[in-house]
């Protein structure tokens, strides 16, 4: 078990409810569990830490939201992530931690202003189908998805980013975005594997977190059906601003 401060592992237990809330309600709203492991961990290992318990999270989302997903929205995005996330491991293996965090803060800066252009261009009565975005959206954003959840377990914002931009109906969001990433981690797993980032230590350590992310999904089913539409999208575009900042700083 690494030794840790006890303000360390409250930190850290306030990041496993966040992922685990994160993944039923508020997807993007685990941009805050990236900065709170990234300031206890060593970045490579918080990446690998933080992996194992979104996958516990993934669980939940899956139970909850499986029969909303959107599939051909999947299979349009799926050429574009596998491109990002080989793109990504290169990335991760030779980029320095700085680089890594400061490259996806303005991409996810550059996506938000995309974003709320085109948003700014349609009237939601005239919004396409949930999932109809055209194959040159999903081909950037899939790639951008793709090579932020390798380097950094930051694919939500981004992929959040793309399912506002296509005015996907919240329950739809959520069960595309379950969907998405519980393939996204398992595919994950052997790449960083491969690179040593998973020791005794980090496999105990998220066992003693595991609870908690199971609490906080239980809470998020909760509270996402009290939200509407409106609220929701500002509280993910407002939680991927907050992200990008901090990559940024």
């Amino acid at each position: 078990m690494p030794e840790l401060l006890p303000w360390a592992w409250a930190a850290l237990g306030i990041a496993a409810i966040t992922i685990g809330i994160s993944k039923t309600a508020l997807p993007g709203g685990s941009i805050l569990a990236i900065a709170l492991f990234a300031a206890v961990l060593p970045a490579r290992t918080s990446t690998a830490a933080m992996l194992l318990l979104l996958m516990v999270g993934d669980v939940f989302a899956l139970i909850a939201y499986r029969r909303h997903a959107h599939w051909l929205t999947l299979l349009r995005l799926a050429p574009a992530v596998v491109a990002g996330l080989l793109a990504g491991f290169a990335f991760l293996a030779l980029a320095g931690d700085g680089i890594v965090r400061r490259a996806i803060g303005v991409i996810l800066l550059l996506m938000i202003g995309v974003t709320l252009w085109r948003r700014r261009r349609q009237d939601r009565a005239d919004a396409a189908p949930p999932g109809s975005g055209g194959l040159l959206l999903a081909g950037a954003y899939g790639t951008l998805g793709g090579f932020t959840t390798m380097v950094a377990n930051a694919g939500g914002p981004v992929m959040s980013m793309y399912f506002l931009a296509t005015r996907t109906p919240v329950q739809v969001f959520l069960g595309t975005s379950a969907w998405f990433f519980a393939i996204i981690n398992l595919v994950k797993v052997p790449f960083l594997a491969g690179l040593g980032l998973f020791p005794p230590p980090v496999l105990l350590m998220d066992a003693v977190l595991a609870p908690l992310v199971v609490g906080g999904a239980l809470a998020g089913i909760r509270l996402a059906k009290r939200l509407d539409q409106r609220l929701f999208d500002r509280i993910v575009i407002a939680l991927t601003v907050a992200g990008a900042a901090y990559l940024l700083l």
